[in-house]
């Protein structure tokens, strides 16, 4: 399911950002990556992307990045310990896989990473782990989404 088919959508009114190879949605603390199908995310992208990411949330927040993997593409592991190493932006990641190919993929990545990496089977899984952390306990939307999204 894509990110604006999803309950959560209408509520949080994400910014849509579209770049050539996927769309992205940021959140107040968190955002989620949709790859377009067949894209190779290279770390040219990865740069690319973080960029977009600093011009938004500032260089110091830390967010939660959820990458909703509606579509096959390909992702070297070893951006997570580059982006971590280099950035360190991410307070934890999700990652939604809907078949057993990309839980596996999902299973590999989690090993470079030193941050916690959660693999989901929905969308709504992965928003409701990232809104629960406590990372992001002092942030008020937390409280006000659970409400919006229950009535």
């Amino acid at each position: 399911m894509t990110f604006e088919n999803s309950k959560y959508y209408k509520a949080l009114k994400p910014f849509k950002l579209e770049m050539p190879f996927g769309n992205y949605y940021f959140c107040e603390f968190f955002l989620v990556s949709e790859l377009h199908e067949g894209i190779h995310f290279d770390w040219k992208k990865v740069k690319k992307l973080i960029n977009e990411i600093f011009k938004f949330y500032g260089e110091n927040e830390k967010i939660g990045f959820i990458s909703n993997r509606i579509n096959a593409h390909s992702v070297d592991p070893q951006n997570w310990v580059k982006v971590q190493k280099e950035y360190n932006f991410m307070a934890a990641s999700a990652i939604v896989v809907y078949n057993n190919l990309g839980y596996m993929n999902a299973s590999l990545e989690k090993h470079f990473s030193k941050k916690s990496i959660k693999r989901c089977i929905s969308i709504e899984e992965a928003i409701d782990w990232i809104i629960n952390l406590d990372e992001f306990e002092s942030k008020c939307l937390r409280v006000e989404l659970m409400g919006d999204i229950n009535t």
